[in-house]
């Protein structure tokens, strides 16, 4: 995977530049200490002021602890910390409520033992600060015990926030009986939330997945579920806006659209955000690399799409259904919900008719298409070694026109592939199997790619946009179709009229593969000069 080096802009300073909070989930130390801040106290005050109990699902590092932890700073009163923001004028600061957080957000938990113990933990912590003993051994009894005894002693409704409730889950998402020994756990701590409703004057949950209510989330009718909330696509991550106004002094000496490109693009129905990881890191190294990507390999996720044999073009045009999206349990696990809610994809476009909702996804940005596709050439390849100088080869040949060399490239590729990768493979024998190594080459140097490019004559495999170049690609299996049709069908169905207009170099490029020999066979190449006018 490459990552482009940015140009330079040289936009003057609008203001002067603050620390950045690189890590930072404390939202008091973010104030104290002068960090940059995005203010999301607006958020919290619509969510408190028209519902009581919520659940929101994002991706790892959007900032979600923070925002619960912005809710626990507002609900206990510390008006200091919201000098300036939208929660300044509009929130009663003479009044207080009792917080309860958990968050599983740290460390690993490997037992069942191990999550009982962490819960009586976290729940001997808010006993001590409040000055209650220990009534009952077990951990249900305890948390209900626990929130009605506290409204019984301050006299106010208890607020609730739970943070990362279903990681304990997914660190053994590849171990089914533990991860289902860790849902049966929480289930029974969350059923408390509706017990002590009378108690409770505010709940939110937070976490990546949005595991079945049917599965842990059973009787809590009362949950709100605002992750495809429209009003809310914007409640965790930074937005283009935010860019260029709170981080204005960050952006001199970086290219604008190189970083919109490159991180912004994650939606659930509404505003467009970057991932906050990200961007601030950006800012810090003032290099363009995938940051937020590195922070969690999805090897779990790489080895389902193998095992499902999950032709990988099609994950930048996923069509699903919004239940289909909400679906996730230890034992049923749909791709695209996974890649969804993991932040791998996300929603493009949205089509509804009565009681129903249809989703077209993609990838959200260059990041995440260009190190998602280097991770599955890894996997295929059983390691670095292979793709990370081949993808820095193809770039070189692309910029060069070097046709011969590409040919040699994909051939020597396909060569390092394990006999067993092939024999596994059940689409080895059809050319969608070779075009997605051919795609996931292309795509983890995140070019302008187009798949089943469609024109009035039919459809293109695939076609490349790349430095004022157009590339058209036909891939045929000579076993299913006689030898050097690639190209011609190029040519017959006229692919190359719909990019004549663009006034650039087109190049038709069919390639033919073998079942037999496992390999590229046939890379003819014509290249279309454009008409002098």
């Amino acid at each position: 995977m490459i990552a482009m080096t940015p140009t330079a802009t040289d936009a003057p300073d609008a203001q002067p530049r603050r620390r950045l909070p690189i890590g930072i989930q404390t939202f008091s130390e973010i104030i104290e200490d002068g960090h940059y801040y995005v203010d999301k106290s607006g958020y919290a005050l619509d969510l408190i002021n028209t519902g009581k109990a919520y659940f929101l699902s994002r991706p790892r590092r959007f900032g979600k602890s923070l925002f619960l932890d912005t809710l626990k700073e507002l609900f206990e009163g510390n008006a200091e910390l919201f000098k300036g923001l939208a929660a300044e004028a509009r929130w009663d600061w003479t009044k207080k409520h009792p917080v309860i957080r958990i968050s599983f957000g740290a460390g690993v938990l490997k037992t069942l033992a191990d999550l009982r113990a962490a819960l009586h933990q976290k729940l001997h912590e808010h006993e001590t600060r409040l000055g209650l003993a220990a009534q009952f051994p077990d951990a249900r009894s305890r948390f209900i015990d626990l929130i009605q005894r506290i409204h019984a002693k301050t006299g106010q409704r208890v607020v609730v926030l739970i943070d990362e409730y279903d990681k304990p889950i997914l660190d053994n998402i590849t171990d089914s009986t533990v991860a289902i020994d860790m849902r049966e756990g929480l289930k029974d701590l969350y059923s408390v939330l509706k017990d002590a409703d009378a108690h409770l004057k505010f709940v939110f949950l937070t976490g990546v997945s949005k595991v079945s209510k049917v599965s842990l989330f059973s009787g809590l009718n009362n949950l709100q579920d605002i992750t495809l909330d429209a009003r809310y696509s914007a409640i965790c991550g930074y937005t283009d806006e935010d860019v260029d106004t709170v981080f204005a002094p960050e952006l001199p000496g970086l290219d604008r659209e190189h970083i919109r490109n490159w991180y912004n693009g994650y939606n659930w129905l509404g505003t467009s955000v970057y991932n906050p990881f990200d961007l601030l890191l950006l800012f810090s190294n003032r290099k363009f690399k995938p940051y937020w990507f590195e922070t969690g390999t999805p090897t779990f996720l790489i080895q389902l799409l193998a095992e499902r044999q999950f032709f990988t073009p099609n994950l930048s045009q996923v069509v699903a259904h919004e239940k289909l999206l909400s679906t996730f349990d230890v034992d049923h696990i749909p791709v695209e919900a996974l890649m969804f809610q993991a932040g791998y994809l996300t929603i493009d476009s949205a089509w509804e008719i009565p009681g129903q909702l249809e989703l077209t996804l993609k990838y959200p940005n260059l990041e995440v298409q260009a190190s998602l596709n280097d991770s599955l050439l890894q996997h295929l390849s059983g390691g670095l070694a292979i793709p990370g100088p081949h993808i820095g080869r193809l770039y070189r040949l692309l910029s060069g026109r070097d046709f011969a060399g590409l040919k040699d490239l994909f051939h020597a590729f396909f060569a390092s592939i394990p006999n067993d990768g092939y024999r596994k493979n059940q689409l080895a024998q059809f050319e969608g199997y070779y075009a997605s190594i051919f795609y996931s080459y292309f795509a983890a140097l995140g070019l302008d790619i187009r798949l089943e490019d469609a024109t009035n004559h039919g459809r293109l495999d695939m076609s490349v946009l790349f430095n004022g170049e157009v590339l058209l690609f036909e891939f045929k299996v000579v076993e299913l179709t006689p030898q050097g049709k690639a190209l011609q069908q190029i040519k017959d169905k006229g692919y190359a009229d719909k990019y004549r207009a663009r006034g650039e170099p087109i190049h038709l490029i069919g390639v033919e593969f073998s079942k037999d020999s496992r390999n590229v066979v046939g890379f003819e190449v014509e290249t279309l000069t454009p008409v002098s006018r």
